[in-house]
């Protein structure tokens, strides 16, 4: 491999993420409509509750890693995810009021009750109509401060209180009229995951966001209007390609439900970046240490000394996992990997071992061209030609001459799962 080949590749894994993410202009389209439906749940009256709720954005859109999903082997909505975060004690009401006051203000809005889906376990869904082939699910999470007690207690397992005291309690239905209150943390969450990054970020938010305001003159009047969560360190595009490298190999696959979830390819990647300037420095350094722990699918195996440190992934005697949400460290992440022969455990060990074969070995490759190739059953044919224009030629007949891209659709997919139980 020689430094050319992998400073194209690199460039390559930015365009990929660059084309997996939200555009600006779609970014600023999914703000307007939050704001909107922010502002109308704000002006609402609820019982129980003092003063306006506070309605904020969670998950992918908040942390910046975005990646229109995939169902059923084709690009689908992008889900944004809201908070909205009633004041007062979550003692004066009961989850299922808070689920409903939601509900219901949406539906005293003209518009909104004809978009509003079906109530869902915690959230309620605006269905948003496609423009250019883009649509948006919103999801509305209602939602009160936590309790005193449970923030006192998330500190003393040594979350810093600026982090705890964001806590929040979500309502949760689990059967039809029966209503309960989660823990959740997505504003700690959030400051959380930019600590991770925030010295890169520093580093390299004032370049990025020239960039931006020069290549969409049309949406930001000065660098100021530029918002942070379009600036992407190296961490954000990794996990973009790790999030959608895991929805292909998975796609139509008897195991998709096993694929990891979102949370625990985020959490895992945020805490093994080491601050790296380039992003396939950082899939190879939080690739490698992934790989290092499937030796735990063995109950005997112990970690070397420094990866046992880090208590990233750990395993009870009990044969039970535990991945620790950094803001709760209640809540595990893996607390289902033990059912089934770890089976959930398998997909996710197996799936990292595809991740260091199709993203960190192809290098070995030499030669761009086929480096691209190789990645087109990984990604998509479609999203690789755009992603790979100007790092090396590609024939005019491959890219097309100037006609809009296609979405992208996954035809059938790899079958990639190798263990069974």
């Amino acid at each position: 491999m020689t430094s050319d080949v992998r400073a194209q590749y690199n460039q390559l894994l930015d365009n990929l993420a660059r084309e997996l993410d939200i555009p600006p202009s779609k970014y600023q389209a999914a703000v307007q409509r939050y704001t909107a439906v922010g502002n109308w749940l704000e002006c609402g009256e609820y019982d129980g509750c003092d003063g306006s709720p506070r309605i904020y954005p969670q998950g992918s859109f908040r942390l910046g890693t975005v990646v229109r999903p995939i169902r059923e082997g084709k690009e689908a909505d992008y889900d944004i995810d809201l908070v909205c975060e009633f004041r007062g004690e979550k003692e004066s009401t009961s989850p299922g009021n808070a689920k409903s006051a939601v509900g219901d203000r949406l539906k005293e809005h003209g518009q909104y009750s004809r978009m509003l889906d079906r109530e869902g376990r915690r959230c309620w869904t605006l269905e948003y109509a496609e423009e250019d082939r883009i649509g948006f699910h919103l999801d509305v999470l209602p939602s009160l401060p936590e309790a005193a007690q449970v923030i006192a207690f998330t500190s003393q397992a040594g979350v810093p209180y600026e982090m705890a005291r964001k806590a929040i309690a979500i309502t949760d239905r689990q059967l039809a009229g029966v209503y309960s209150w989660s823990t959740s943390n997505p504003d700690g969450y959030a400051d959380w995951f930019g600590m991770a990054q925030r010295p890169i970020f520093e580093k390299t938010a004032i370049a990025q966001k020239q960039v931006l305001l020069q290549e969409n003159l049309g949406l930001f009047k000065n660098i100021e209007d530029v918002p942070d969560q379009l600036v992407k360190t190296p961490l954000q595009r990794a996990i973009q390609l790790l999030k959608r490298h895991r929805d292909v190999r998975f796609s139509g696959h008897e195991i998709e439900s096993d694929k990891p979830i979102s949370m625990v390819v985020t959490t895992l990647s945020a805490r093994l970046y080491q601050q790296e300037g380039d992003t396939y420095s950082a899939l190879q350094s939080i690739v490698e240490k992934l790989c290092a722990h499937s030796g735990l699918l063995q109950p005997t195996t112990r970690l070397d000394e420094e990866l046992a440190g880090l208590s990233l992934i750990t395993r009870k005697p009990d044969g039970t996992w535990y991945i620790a949400n950094p803001v709760n460290p209640a809540e595990n992440f893996a607390d289902r990997w033990h059912e089934n022969g770890d089976r959930k455990a398998r997909a996710f060990f197996q799936w990292a071992s595809w991740v260091r074969s199709d993203l960190l070995d192809i290098l070995d490759y030499g030669d761009i061209g086929r480096i691209v190739k190789s990645m087109e059953g990984k990604f998509g044919e479609s999203l690789l030609r755009r992603a790979a224009q100007g790092i090396y030629p590609v024939p005019a007949v491959v890219l097309g001459t100037g006609q809009s891209s296609k979405p992208v659709e996954i035809r059938n997919p790899s079958k990639p799962w190798g263990h069974r139980g």
